[in-house]
Order: C-alpha cells, then sequence, then structure tokens
C-alpha cells in the first residue's frame, strides 16, 4: 500500500493498492476509486462488533474495499482539517474521538473505548464512550482544523477544552476540572467544566471542534416567527436559499475562496 495526501484544508487520501490489499472505512467515505477495486458492505466482525461501533459513534456497517489487481481508491475528509496517517504495531493502540476513524488496513482493529472516569464522560463533553483503534497496521484518523501534537510527561497536566482533544495514547488519562471563579463561569464563556489531560503520553489537538463549526454556521441561518434557528415554514424557499448562501459564504471564507 502506498498514499498521498492532497489539499490543505479539505484534504483528500490518495491510496495505490497491490492486488489482494483491502481496506475498510465507515459507510458514505469513498471519493472515487478504480474499476478494479471489490466493494464489500458488512457488519464488521458480525452484528456484536457492528454494534459496539454504532455505541461508540460509527455506524453498524463497514465498507472493506480489496483490489482485484493493482487499483487506485481515494477518500475526502468530512470537514475542514487534516488527515493523520498513524502505522500501529501489533497491540499499539490509540483512543479516538467519535468522528475521527476515517480509513484503515484490514489489520487494524476498531473497537469501543470506555473514559477511565464517568465523571469525565458526562462533563468533559468527550461522552462516556470513544473508539478505540489497534495495530498492526495503518489507520487514517480525520481531524477537524489544524493539528497540534503534545507529548506529555508522567504526571504532567494539561487543562482543555473538551472540544480540541482530537485522539489520545491510552497511557494518557481524562479528568475534569470545575472552572474557578464566578465570573470566569458566568461570563467566560468557556463552561463550567475543563477536561484535565495526564501523561504520560502523546495527545493530538484539534483547533476547530466541529461543535464551534456548527454553532458558528447556526448564528448566519434565518430565524422564523418563533425565534428559533433554522426554521423555514411558510417561507421556505428564501429561508432555504438564506440558508445555502450563509453556509456557502462560511465555507468560502474557510477555503480561502474569495
Amino acid at each position: 500500500m502506498r498514499y498521498e495526501l492532497h489539499g490543505t484544508t479539505m484534504q483528500t487520501l490518495a491510496i495505490d493498492l497491490s492486488r489482494g490489499e483491502t481496506l475498510y472505512s465507515q459507510t458514505a467515505s469513498m471519493a472515487w476509486m478504480t474499476e478494479n477495486v471489490a466493494m464489500n458492505t458488512n457488519t464488521g466482525g458480525g452484528l456484536f462488533a457492528g454494534l459496539k461501533r454504532a455505541i461508540a459513534g460509527g455506524g453498524l456497517f463497514v465498507t472493506e474495499f480489496t483490489a482485484e489487481a493493482d487499483a487506485h481508491i481515494a477518500f475526502a475528509s468530512r470537514f475542514p482539517g487534516q488527515i493523520i496517517p498513524v502505522t500501529l504495531a501489533a497491540g499499539q493502540s490509540l483512543i479516538c474521538r467519535k468522528e475521527t476513524f476515517l480509513v484503515a488496513e484490514k489489520s487494524v482493529t476498531l473497537d469501543i473505548a470506555f473514559q477511565q472516569r464517568l465523571g469525565a464522560g458526562f462533563f468533559a463533553g468527550e461522552g462516556f464512550v470513544m473508539q478505540r483503534v489497534t495495530g498492526p497496521g495503518t489507520v487514517f484518523l480525520d481531524l477537524s482544523g489544524e493539528v497540534v501534537e503534545k507529548v506529555l510527561a508522567p504526571r504532567e497536566r494539561l487543562l482543555v477544552h473538551a472540544g480540541h482533544i482530537g485522539m489520545q495514547e491510552p497511557s494518557v488519562s481524562i479528568d475534569i476540572r470545575m472552572m474557578r471563579g464566578f465570573r470566569n463561569v458566568l461570563f467566560g464563556g468557556e463552561g463550567l467544566f475543563l477536561a484535565t489531560l495526564e501523561g504520560p503520553g502523546k495527545v493530538w489537538l484539534q483547533s476547530m471542534p466541529i461543535l464551534n463549526l456548527a454553532e458558528e454556521i447556526g448564528r448566519y441561518l434565518p430565524r422564523g416567527e418563533g425565534g428559533s434557528s433554522g426554521n423555514f415554514s411558510g417561507g421556505s424557499v428564501l429561508g432555504a436559499g438564506a440558508a445555502a448562501a450563509a453556509v456557502g459564504g462560511i465555507f468560502g471564507s474557510l477555503l480561502g475562496d474569495s
């Protein structure tokens, strides 16, 4: 397998496969491929395996792509950001956000991962259930915005707005810390809790959480009579057109469109 990343803000991943090599991805991730690639959509290890992925934020089904001869296939990122390739040794794992997994070699296992502490799952914003990818093999992970890598020493701590956590090594623990200061809580806009990452281990931080992007888009959507954003009843054509223009303008700015 040989791969190449193209683009900057909205990247594509181009992979050349030799005969017999197989990749798998979440459904609806493939962008284009040559005709000598065979597709097989299945539960990826049985119904129970599919249900575990669904609980972890993925899909019940995965799609396998097998090269019947030397072949080419490409995958596209789902939001502005970076595609991160990671080659895992046998038994080596990474803990990922629910929307991070893009595609991997068939030897890589995609499984469920639970937060080490209940409080971190409920209050830190990550959710109690996450995804775990385990080698051997290469996996491609889709993070939003720009990516910053940090290596934490043993017992070194980093306070993070939880949406900015992209993925981490299993040795890094997550806990929560309440925001200090009454005015910080009420007027700071950072929420009541921050996630606390504690080393040792490596973390990948993302500059633009998807929720932040969705909130910014929501600010530009027209409001209906009830004052709720995105209510297009009674004027659906004009409302939808305005919404499309707003979303297009935001993404145009993100992509550097004039």
